[in-house]
């Protein structure tokens, strides 16, 4: 009987320990303008049209058919902010290089498939933006950037009227923007690690800590962007049950998806449709 008391204790313990690291930041006053809007994931495109991802045409379909959009941030070696997902430029333009390596004045010298368009730079894509749908900006991290990447995107949005919100799969991104910019919407994005592979060189500890949110006690998130299949995931369970945290759903690819999700509350990132 003492053993099975002890066991009892010991697993209320760790419930309990459990439920204190995934407490969020609760009750932001922006969430509201925010969870009005459906963003398209890397702008509205369509490579059926030649329009890629993360194109000036895709954010500009996304403005122009109400839709906010979802899009990645790198700074460059000259502190310039490219707006392109990969940090290696092959899939995207063709030709391998380290978007962190170059200049914005390479850039010309790398035009996205399918189209002439360079990358764009995010001031470009903020003016496009501004005073009009909101923006979810993911900063992507690399060489142990995080505070320098945060700190010049939040230069760019310090004057700029538009709603945003900031996201990262990187911890030390919301570490540093609950530090130095208490007042932006921060967000945590995570999936699965442990389901798939793109984790890359991740140890186990590290890949279960953000599968399961495990920073949120320290970052304070105000939303949990989650891989939308990847939702059964007992931490963001626990999180929306007991702290009512905000959810934002990525990449929704069906109209009947969105729609049941968005019932449910989930803010959608979606592709490859139009809602």
């Amino acid at each position: 009987m003492i053993i099975i008391c002890r066991i009892l204790l010991a697993a209320f313990i760790v419930v309990i320990l459990w439920c204190l690291m995934l407490l969020p930041r609760r009750g932001h006053f922006g969430w509201d303008r925010l969870a009005d809007a459906r963003y398209a994931h890397r702008g509205l495109h369509d490579m059926k049209q030649n329009i890629p991802e993360n194109s000036m045409t895709a954010f500009r379909r996304a403005v122009e058919s109400g839709f906010g959009a979802e899009l990645d941030v790198h700074l460059m070696a000259d502190g310039h902010l490219a707006v392109v997902h990969d940090s290696d430029l092959s899939r995207v333009c063709g030709r391998s290089a380290v978007i962190e390596n170059l200049r914005a004045e390479d850039l010309k010298d790398y035009p996205l498939l399918g189209s002439g368009e360079s990358i764009p730079l995010l001031p470009e894509v903020l003016a496009l933006f501004e005073k009009k749908t909101p923006l979810v900006i993911e900063l992507k991290v690399e060489h142990g950037n995080a505070s320098a990447l945060t700190d010049a995107v939040m230069a760019l949005l310090r004057d700029w009227e538009g709603t945003y919100c900031i996201e990262s799969f990187h911890p030390a991104v919301l570490l540093h923007l609950k530090k130095h910019y208490p007042n932006v919407i921060r967000g945590q994005l995570s999936e699965n690690f442990l389901r798939t592979n793109d984790a890359g060189t991740l140890t186990w500890p590290v890949r279960a800590v953000l599968t399961l949110l495990l920073t949120s006690f320290a970052t304070r998130p105000d939303f949990i962007a989650y891989n939308y299949i990847d939702r059964s995931c007992p931490s963001l369970r626990l999180m929306k049950r007991l702290y009512g945290v905000h959810e934002v759903g990525w990449t929704i690819r069906s109209k009947e998806i969105l729609e049941r999700l968005e019932q449910q509350g989930v803010m959608p990132i979606f592709e490859g449709f139009l809602p």
